[in-house]
C-alpha cells in the first residue's frame, strides 16, 4: 500500500467519510462499508484530501495539462487537488468546473475557471453507475480543444455492476480512458488486515467481496 493510500483511509475514518456497518446502496445491496466525500468539511480536511488525490495522480504517470471537476462534489475536489499539485509537486496546472445550468448574465456560460483545453483529468469522488461521467463526456464534446486523459476517483469499490465489470471498468471501456483511484477495495482490505479490533468488519467485507467483487 502506498503512503497516500494509508493517509487517505485514516483521513476518511477520522472525518467519518468512511464508515463501517450495514448500509443499503442505490443498487439495493447491503454493504458493510460506505464512503461519503461530503464529510470532508474543513479546510484542513480538504488540504489533506487534495494531497492524497495529487499523489495518486502523480504516481500514475498520466500526462495531463489541466483538471476538471464535475458539479457539485467535484468542485471542492478539483480545487484542492490543483492546490496540492502546486504546493507539493511543483505542478501549477489550470482547472475548471461546470455549472449545472448555463449562466446567461455576467460572464455567462457553463464553465467556471480556466478554458477547457488540452489533456484533462476529471476529478470525482466515486463512480456508481457512470451516469455523471457520461454527462461530462457529453460536455467535453462541445469543447474540441479538450481531450479527457483520465478519470481520478477517491474510492473504487471494485464490485460488479449489472454485468461482470465494475462501474469504473465500464467507464474505462466505454470511453477508452483509464480510471485511476486513490484507494480501492483491495487496499481497504489490506488496511483492515493490519488493524487490531477490526476482525468482524474485515470478515464482513471479505464476504461482500466474495459475493460482488471483481478484479
Amino acid at each position: 500500500m502506498q503512503h497516500y493510500q494509508q493517509q487517505f483511509i485514516e483521513l476518511a475514518v477520522d472525518y467519518d467519510a468512511l464508515r463501517f456497518g450495514e448500509f443499503t446502496l442505490k443498487s439495493g445491496r447491503t454493504s458493510p462499508y460506505f464512503f461519503n466525500a461530503g464529510q470532508f468539511q474543513t479546510g484542513k480536511a480538504l488540504a489533506q484530501l487534495g494531497y492524497c488525490y495529487a499523489a495518486a495522480l502523480m504516481a500514475s504517470g498520466i500526462e495531463f495539462d489541466m483538471l476538471f471537476g464535475p458539479a457539485y462534489k467535484g468542485i471542492p475536489l478539483v480545487s484542492s487537488v490543483s492546490i496540492a499539485l502546486a504546493e507539493h509537486f511543483g505542478r501549477d496546472v489550470p482547472w475548471c468546473f461546470n455549472r449545472k445550468e448555463a449562466k446567461d448574465h455576467g460572464e455567462g456560460g457553463l464553465l467556471v475557471g480556466a478554458p477547457l483545453q488540452g489533456k484533462v483529468v476529471i476529478i470525482d469522488d466515486v463512480i456508481t453507475a457512470g451516469t455523471a461521467i457520461g454527462e461530462v463526456m457529453q460536455l467535453f464534446a462541445a469543447y474540441p480543444a479538450a481531450t479527457p486523459s483520465a478519470v481520478l476517483i477517491g474510492l473504487d469499490r471494485q464490485e460488479r455492476g449489472q454485468g461482470s465489470l465494475s462501474a469504473a471498468q465500464e467507464v474505462s471501456q466505454r470511453y477508452s480512458i483509464p480510471v485511476l483511484r486513490v484507494l480501492g477495495l483491495e487496499e481497504l482490505v489490506t488496511f483492515l488486515q493490519s488493524q487490531t479490533g477490526r476482525a468482524e468488519t474485515l470478515a464482513a467485507i471479505l464476504r461482500y467481496r466474495e459475493q460482488y467483487g471483481c478484479n
